[in-house]
């Protein structure tokens, strides 16, 4: 009886795992219930996709009210570059965090984001005519110029306010200029023909169409609320991504299968049982980075990496003090429970003071070090739960299956 409730208890833990890890990395899907594989819940950080990364700060006295329209702002500009998950995050009180993946001029990109896009028409009096807050749509469009050519203009459709403070402006200064300045520079000085009525306006000059879309994109999602000035930036080349982490992907699996037979060599049918948990182990992190939507990094691959390691090692010393009481003579099942019961208090304490160190990185640091923190304190916490809770009922129900009392098969 005790042989095979112990083999019942053994495989009810493997297939329930199986299960878990099938439905984790592959989902599931019945009608209105879905659950989504976990990979797809899993940001991949830039250094592994590839983008561009900056932190921006407001100059001067701002208000919170002023720093979530900005985001708001922000975030339109990078969704109208059809980037998928974009990152943009409050830092503090007066900071911006912006990450784009997969961007191919990283340059051109930031200086758009961070452009104020304060537009103004300025009469040759030198007086403001009316500003971007006039104007209800922008877009970019192709125009045949007087030559004939296609040329990229920008359309301007003014409200109500805008359009009849254009239309006396562009009745009075006929036969003159008026500027059309964005963020102090004028980037357009038509001469006016006659006076323009209709409510709408055109800005010509952009020497592409890129130009005028991201000008008409600028010019619709309106003007930041602050002056934000560039303090952080990186960026990584789209193939400089993905090779990264294919390298991290090979480095962890080779880690990991140097790991698995290290521990069977060692310490045998222990071993195994450890290398089990183990997996178990890497199933529940990736569980708990789904859900906790963990952006997954290479600082963060090496804290998992990490974990990993020490998830071993308390498998090690438990196995070690098994050992111990083995060849004092015990038999198996006293020296199981006197080996976990000893070698808990050095395990917890190993683990414990790794987790402050945790902590302090996780708030006292920032970036990558975060990442770093984080999965490092994910791993922690699962690999004291598999070394002490999984480890050991796996290994107690092999040996209630009485499958064999010849000590050297534990490794003594």
């Amino acid at each position: 009886m005790m042989r095979s409730r112990g083999l019942a208890k053994f495989l009810s833990v493997i297939v329930l795992a199986v299960i878990v890890a099938y439905v984790a990395f592959y989902g599931i899907n019945a009608g209105n219930y879905s659950i989504k594989p976990v990979q797809d819940s899993i940001r991949l950080g830039l250094d592994l996709r590839g983008g561009v990364y900056v932190l921006e700060q407001a100059e001067g006295k701002v208000t919170q009210d002023a720093m979530t329209r900005a985001i708001s702002i922000i975030r339109n500009r990078v969704d109208s570059l059809g980037v998928s998950q974009p990152l943009i995050v409050q830092q503090g009180s007066n900071r911006i965090r912006i990450e784009i993946p997969g961007v191919n001029d990283p340059d051109q990109v930031i200086s758009y984001l961070g452009q104020t896009a304060q537009l103004k028409f300025v009469g040759p009096d030198g007086k403001v005519i009316l500003t971007g807050a006039d104007v209800k749509d922008s877009k970019a469009v192709y125009q045949t110029s007087q030559t004939g050519v296609q040329e990229p203009v920008v359309t301007l459709d003014l409200n109500s306010k805008g359009a009849k403070a254009f239309a006396d402006a562009t009745g009075k200064f006929v036969g003159q200029q008026i500027a059309i300045v964005l963020d102090n520079k004028t980037i357009s000085a038509p001469v006016v023909k006659e006076q323009i009525t209709g409510g709408e306006a055109v800005i010509n000059g952009m020497k592409d169409f890129t130009e005028a879309k991201n000008l008409a994109n600028l010019i619709r999602g309106g003007a930041l609320p602050v002056t934000l000035k560039q303090v952080e930036y990186s960026s990584v080349g789209a193939t400089l991504g993905p090779s990264a982490l294919k390298a991290s992907e090979e480095a962890g699996l080779y880690g990991l299968v140097i790991v698995l037979l290290f521990m069977i060599a060692f310490y045998r049918l222990p071993g195994l049982i450890a290398d089990i948990a183990l997996g178990i182990y890497i199933l529940i992190n990736f569980i708990v980075y789904a859900l906790l939507h963990v952006t997954l990094d290479l600082p963060g691959i090496a804290g998992m990496l990490l974990s990993i390691g020490m998830a071993v090692d308390a498998n090690i010393i438990i196995f070690e003090r098994m050992k111990e009481e083995m060849r004092a003579g015990k038999s198996i099942r006293a020296s199981l429970d006197a080996g976990f019961r000893k070698a808990f208090v050095a395990v917890f304490d190993s683990n414990i003071t790794t987790l402050i160190a945790a902590f302090v990185l996780f708030f006292m640091g920032a970036g990558t070090v975060k990442g770093f923190a984080l999965t490092l304190i994910i791993g922690v916490i699962s690999s004291m739960f598999t070394a002490i809770t999984v480890s050991r009922f796996l290994l107690k129900s092999v040996v209630d299956t009485e499958f064999t009392k010849n000590i050297r098969v534990y490794g003594a």
